[in-house]
């Protein structure tokens, strides 16, 4: 987070007279569960000096909820000292919901969730994460900070998805490693028919109406066409100051090949950031280009990408956590280490060490029940197509790019990584990067080898991943480690959720069904 010195002004000024934030005072939620460490207290100063500077009115506190969609209250600048102090409250169905809003356990009896910590509908507390705290670029006076949540007594929301991943790197930091990962995100922006329109279900307001009718920027078959992304100057420009105004490590907007597709890539860094960094970005797209004019999805394959679907390709590589030196480098002369599920050496030629081989045997092995994460949409099992540039296979390659795992040596000053492509850009960034580390640790502490690379990532012999929702959440039950490192409750929490949006989905007399039958039979 910058100091209050080196952000930018926000909007109309803070004006004469305003008044300064009242202090925080002691003794709330926050202080007498101990929930803030030494950064936190030093951020919060920080960010009060910052509001009122900026003279802000308003700061959005917000939750990553289990789609990996921010849910959260704005609250105005009176109520912010109260909500820092205390933490800020929500139904706690939030995170019983699937992707139409609907409730699928029965909250009201508990449902047997967490020792019944959801019964009633009851509240959960949203936190404040003062290290996360931003100014928004698009939107007056207006603040931004993530927060984790909390049950009433002061313990850890169950099925927290920020603090499932920290629990998952913690184990990984005492195992003596750090992660790394970079983001490289796809999505699709249109420009809509009717601007404005919001669709509405019929006879139920809330739940999901028809998409909007939107026409495509560009005609798609143009990867990186210089002039094609010059086209879209204006709309680059927008996404380049809102997504660096927030502070987002911004390394490039590219053209992609399918119609209305873009790429943007994020800067490489700690693991718990990317996922942080992730997530803004995505809610950033979406708010800047309505507020625009457009319409941006991460959608993984909309009815109009008849020729690309969008992924999410998550690079990740281990840091030694005594050294800071990369732990994926092959190293033939190497002395023998005395990490866990480390061995001395790696062989002439071969692009990764023995703890990165472990690695990314455990991302292979346990693939098909790692999809329920990585591909948490029933429709982004469309885009495991052949020939593609995305994977259907649980393979991996050197630096081959229709693998599920392409292995990119080290080079120049970049260590050696592991660029997982099988991801579809709408996953949970939490829940995505911490079923890498569950898979992957279980591959170190195994020992694991992953076996020669792949010449051939199509080769109808291979393993497939999962072709539906369903197949991935069949894996997932029949996968016990993800079970052991995250708990039977968050397994079955999540899966409840999953095959009750898929039950939904078999219901549903799609657009075809009803042009192939109607009239033939």
């Amino acid at each position: 987070m910058r100091s209050a010195d080196e952000r930018p002004r926000a909007q109309g000024g803070d004006g004469p007279g305003a008044r300064p934030l009242a202090s925080a005072g002691t003794g709330g939620f926050v202080e007498r569960h101990g929930l803030w460490d030494e950064r936190q207290h030093v951020a919060v100063g920080q960010v009060r000096r910052v509001i009122d500077e900026l003279g802000l009115d308003k700061v959005r506190f917000s939750f990553a909820d289990q789609h990996g969609v921010l849910r959260g209250k704005t609250l105005t600048r009176e109520a912010v000292p109260g909500a820092l102090r205390s933490g800020v409250t929500a139904p706690s169905s939030l995170l019983l919901k699937d992707t139409s809003g609907r409730t699928v356990f029965p909250v009201f009896s508990g449902g047997g969730l967490a020792d019944g910590r959801f019964a009633g509908a009851g509240d959960i507390v949203l936190v404040p994460d003062m290290t996360t705290f931003r100014v928004l670029p698009w939107a007056e006076r207006t603040g931004w900070i993530l927060c984790d949540l909390y049950h009433p007594d002061g313990t850890p929301a169950a099925f927290c998805s920020r603090g499932l991943l920290r629990g998952r790197l913690a184990a990984l930091a005492d195992a003596g490693y750090d992660l790394t990962v970079g983001v490289e995100l796809e999505f699709h922006v249109y420009r809509p028919a009717a601007e404005g329109a919001v669709p509405v279900a019929p006879g139920r307001p809330g739940a999901p109406g028809p998409a909007p009718e939107v026409a495509p920027l560009t005609s798609g078959s143009q990867l990186l066409h210089e002039e094609g992304l010059d086209r879209l100057d204006d709309l680059v420009d927008l996404l380049y100051r809102g997504l660096t105004g927030l502070d987002l490590p911004l390394r490039s907007l590219e053209l992609e090949f399918g119609p209305s597709q873009l790429e943007l890539t994020l800067d490489a860094r700690d693991a718990a950031q990317a996922a942080d960094d992730a997530l803004l970005a995505r809610a950033a797209v979406r708010q800047i280009c309505r507020r625009n004019g457009y319409h941006a999805t991460f959608m993984s394959r909309p009815a109009t990408a008849e020729t690309a679907s969008s992924g999410w390709h998550l690079h990740q590589s281990l840091r030694h956590r005594a050294t800071g030196e990369a732990a994926f480098d092959p190293a033939p002369d190497a002395e023998p280490s005395s990490a866990p599920g480390s061995v001395s050496g790696s062989a002439p030629g071969e692009p990764l060490s023995p703890v990165g081989r472990h690695y990314l045997a455990g991302l292979l092995e346990h693939a098909p029940a790692a999809t329920v994460f990585t591909t948490p949409t029933i429709n982004g099992y469309k885009r495991y197509l052949p020939m593609s540039l995305a994977p259907d296979r649980v393979v991996w390659g050197i630096d081959n790019k229709g693998a599920m795992v392409r292995v990119v040596g080290a080079r120049g000053e970049g260590g050696a990584r592991l660029e997982n492509r099988s991801g579809e850009p709408a996953a949970n960034p939490y829940l995505y990067i911490a079923s890498q580390v569950v898979s992957g640790m279980d591959g170190m502490a195994r020992r694991l080898d992953p076996g020669p690379p792949t010449t051939d990532p199509y080769d109808a012999g291979a393993r497939g991943l999962p072709g539906s929702l369903d197949q991935a959440l069949n894996a997932l039950d029949a996968d016990p480690v993800f079970a052991k490192a995250l708990g039977q409750d968050v397994v079955s929490w999540f899966t409840t959720i999953k095959r009750a949006e898929f039950a939904r989905y078999l219901a549903h007399v799609s657009d075809w069904e009803q042009r192939e039958y109607f009239d033939l039979v």
